[in-house]
């Protein structure tokens, strides 16, 4: 397509997109793929003929009719040429099961699972993370992007508004209970989301809901996100609800640090998507506590955030780093970047600074790491994201009765089948 201008009568044809982005070009040999691609294998060959699952029983209740169904929903993995079972063609597409074999040409989908980095691009990512380290935020930025983080979510919203994130139709594939909560026959259920930005969890949650009992309350400690959820066109009250709150309240603030009409205990499940990741790290030990306090006994946390070595992490250069794994975008919103045994720590009550009479015990109900590759055609990139997945359960069940403390609530599951 041609632009032609009258006066000095030049044309002009659209240019090419680059290859790289001037942020990623500094990376180019890591994740640039030769004109012949060569496919290694990421899994043990897969056969040919696989058996038959096992039929699992349906998932037990749990507390307050919240079922307690916690791995993703997977399909058997399949070599691409078996006819009998052939997931890499599977329509709708299912998460976890296209996994790349000898001999697959990584273009032929624009994604893969399961799939480990290359050894060069492992090396790689370590020596990026050493030029972060020499290279870190100055302390005057560390300060003010520290000091008032809201500012900053603020103004992301206020530019990108709803349009930057898609909606995540994947929520229930990968977290089953939301599956179950939004059933027409299921029991009344409550639902916090914390960190609900714009509404694309939110809002594809409540639009395949069919129970009249289901109350979605959707928070952000940014105005502008709130403002966003309470003016879209989905937005009713009988089922949804949104709020400023910051999930690392102090007990003191307002409302005792919950949010704007939830009190303890009262909430089934809790769903965190890439909001753990935004806080400070000393921020986190109370945001556990927080969560700890609306949930019910045998509630459950919903958590997916990045993961140590994602693309995101590798690509950032000088002026970004803060401390190890934690970084300042270049819009001021910060990121930090999780290990699995970190989390389950943070989680499962033994990180440091948690005083052990007070510290809220979750259960790891199902922890997975989404490795995966993503390939861009055209431009013939590959790119390795990471994830963390995660369910953390408050021990308990609906016979008990809820307790003022945490370090009693912990004390009265330990002799309890769960």
């Amino acid at each position: 397509m041609e632009r032609f201008q009258t006066d000095n009568t030049v044309s002009q044809k659209k240019q090419p997109r680059q290859q790289l982005s001037k942020a990623m070009e500094h990376m180019r040999f890591a994740v640039t793929v030769d004109p012949v691609p060569h496919a290694t294998p990421s899994t043990p060959p897969i056969p040919d003929s696989i058996p038959p699952t096992d039929t699992k029983s349906p998932p037990e209740t749990d507390a307050y009719g919240v079922p307690a169904s916690y791995e993703p929903v997977r399909n058997p993995a399949a070599r691409s040429h078996s006819p009998s079972n052939n997931q890499k063609r599977t329509d709708p597409f299912a998460f976890g099961s296209r996994y790349l074999e000898q001999g697959d040409d990584i273009f032929e989908f624009n994604a893969w699972d399961h799939v480990e980095v290359d050894p060069s691009y492992r090396e790689f990512s370590e020596q990026q993370y050493e030029k972060q380290r020499a290279d870190p935020v100055s302390d005057f930025d560390r300060k003010r992007f520290n000091d008032n983080p809201e500012k900053w979510w603020n103004t992301f919203y206020k530019n990108n508004r709803t349009n930057f994130f898609k909606n995540r139709k994947w929520l229930s594939q990968e977290f089953p209970v939301l599956d179950e909560v939004t059933k027409g026959n299921a029991p009344p259920a409550t639902v916090l989301e914390v960190g609900a930005g714009a509404g694309n969890s939110a809002f594809p949650i409540l639009q395949k809901n069919r129970n009249e009992g289901l109350r979605l309350h959707a928070c952000d400690f940014s105005k502008k996100a709130v403002e966003l959820i309470r003016g879209h066109e989905l937005y009713d009250e009988k089922f949804i609800r949104a709020d400023v709150w910051d999930v690392a309240a102090s007990e003191d603030s307002e409302n005792g640090g919950l949010p704007p009409g939830i009190e303890e205990g009262s909430v089934d499940v809790v769903l965190m998507i890439f909001i753990f990741s935004a806080l400070n790290p000393k921020q986190w030990n109370q945001a556990v506590r927080n969560i700890w306090r609306v949930l019910k006994p045998g509630g459950q946390v919903l958590f997916r955030d990045y993961g140590r070595g994602d693309l995101a992490q590798v690509r950032f250069k000088k002026g970004r780093w803060m401390e190890e794994n934690f970084y300042v975008r270049g819009d001021g919103t910060r990121v930090y970047f999780f290990e699995q045994k970190e989390l389950e720590r943070i989680w499962g009550g033994e990180e440091q600074g948690l005083d052990e009479e007070s510290s809220p015990l979750f259960e790891v109900a199902h922890f997975g790491i989404d490795r995966r590759m993503l390939v861009n055609r055209q431009r013939r990139l590959k790119m390795y994201r990471c994830w963390m997945q995660a369910v953390f359960r408050k021990p308990g069940s609906a016979s008990e009765v809820p307790t003022s403390t945490i370090r009693q609530d912990k004390d009265a599951t330990e002799t309890e089948e769960t």
